[in-house]
């Protein structure tokens, strides 16, 4: 956290419920929120690094997140997993769709499981979640959806085509549920990241060439981290931007 991180008093409390949690971009939502004093419970199938994060957020002083082992890719165990945070914590009012996976490939390897795969990894247990976490918040007054997208699909990324093609679903998803949930009180957003410098993208894709890439591309100099992408996410969640939805908010420094 930084002195220049806002504070939203509405996320005091609040119930959130996120994806992919466990490290990179999720890793630093799950961070912001419980430095907002919010009840966070998240999921992955990372273990090891999704418990070392709950003992450090909790030694920071933080609310203690909740971690469950889960693979989203079983959507009964997911929406169970939502079940039972609304009856535990009470109804959630901020759902932050942000698992997602880039694996790169090749359209001559591709096969029909491998692209069923990558549809539920990137794209599926988004609408999966939504429908579970409705009920709670519509009951309870409305709430907040985040999805998490990505700018791959705009720039035209060539060695990713399913990564590619979910994230563009995303967003038409985010503003079909929007509409579908808006008179129910709740907003629906998409947050749509550039080229963030998470431990994996540095360790497996980062190379001299993509970072003069970079510099080529980005309106902005310097690189984007995962709490640029975090605060959008608070803010989204907040009633701050009550009045916000059905919007795909870029974050990339100037890319696109």
């Amino acid at each position: 956290m930084q002195e220049t991180d806002a504070r939203y008093p509405s996320l005091e409390d609040r119930v959130v419920f996120v994806t992919g949690g466990g490290s990179g971009i999720g890793e630093s939502v799950v961070e912001h929120f419980c430095a907002q004093g919010a009840k966070v419970t998240f999921i992955d199938i990372a273990k090891k690094e999704s418990e070392a994060l709950v003992e450090r957020i909790s030694g920071r002083g933080h609310s203690r997140p909740r971690f469950l082992d889960v693979d989203l890719r079983d959507v009964t165990a997911l929406q169970e997993a939502i079940a039972m945070t609304g009856r535990e914590d009470g109804p959630i009012k901020v759902l932050v769709n942000n698992a997602g996976n880039d694996d790169r490939h090749a359209l001559g390897d591709l096969t029909a499981d491998y692209w069923d795969e990558r549809m539920a990894v990137n794209l599926r247990h988004q609408v999966f979640a939504v429908q579970a976490v409705r009920p709670q918040m519509r009951d309870s007054g409305g709430g907040s959806i985040v999805n998490l997208g990505s700018i791959t699909w705009m720039v035209g990324d060539g060695d990713c085509i399913a990564y590619v093609t979910a994230k563009s679903a995303i967003n038409g998803m985010t503003r079909g549920l929007a509409r579908e949930l808006g008179p129910e009180l709740i907003r629906v957003n998409c947050v749509m990241p550039g080229w963030i410098m998470t431990r994996r993208q540095v360790e497996l894709w980062v190379t001299p060439e993509g970072e003069r890439q970079i510099d080529d591309r980005q309106c902005l100099p310097g690189r984007l981290f995962p709490p640029d992408i975090a605060r959008m996410v608070l803010f989204l969640a907040s009633d701050d931007s009550r009045m916000c939805t059905s919007q795909n908010y870029i974050v990339d420094g100037g890319w696109v």
